[in-house]
């Protein structure tokens, strides 16, 4: 569905960076979200959203958590430690990392149930490849963001 004035929702299930409003960067990977969501609700047409980001004014204003394009421990800690409910350090406006999609949530899962080691986890991380997501937590940090239109998947 077309989301025209973005809001901040209490998630269901504990996600990458916490609740939040959900954007990417890469239309492919947005447009196989929507076939998802489309598909999982039974209802709609998968509908990719596309919004401009203020980048200058809103980086000035907010306080943001930018992670590098490849995961590393600090990422790798911080989705975790969100993953599991836990994470109880400095609240950001907006964060910026790669997404844990479900390819790399099963990498995830090994480590959080102490298969893989933090080494390992970040060595099977590296060969995926991540496309980055930015989220925003609050309603100031929304207001950065405008509707640009959307493009309906068939």
């Amino acid at each position: 569905m077309a989301v025209e004035k973005p809001a901040i929702l209490a998630p269901n299930r504990f996600l990458d960076f916490g609740a939040g409003f959900y954007t990417t960067v890469n239309k492919k990977q947005a447009a196989e979200f929507a076939q998802k969501v489309a598909h999982r609700r039974k209802t709609g047409t998968p509908t990719v959203n596309i919004y401009e980001l203020d980048e200058e004014s809103a980086f000035e204003v907010c306080s943001v958590l930018r992670f590098k394009q490849n995961p590393d421990y600090a990422w790798l800690d911080f989705v975790t430690a969100n993953r599991n409910g836990e994470y109880s350090g400095e609240p950001f406006d907006i964060i910026i990392g790669s997404v844990a999609n479900d390819d790399v949530y099963r990498t995830l899962a090994l480590y959080m149930a102490d298969i893989l080691t933090r080494d390992q986890a970040i060595e099977a991380l590296k060969v995926r490849k991540l496309f980055m997501q930015i989220v925003f937590t609050i309603e100031k940090a929304l207001s950065y963001l405008s509707f640009a239109g959307k493009e309906e998947r068939l």
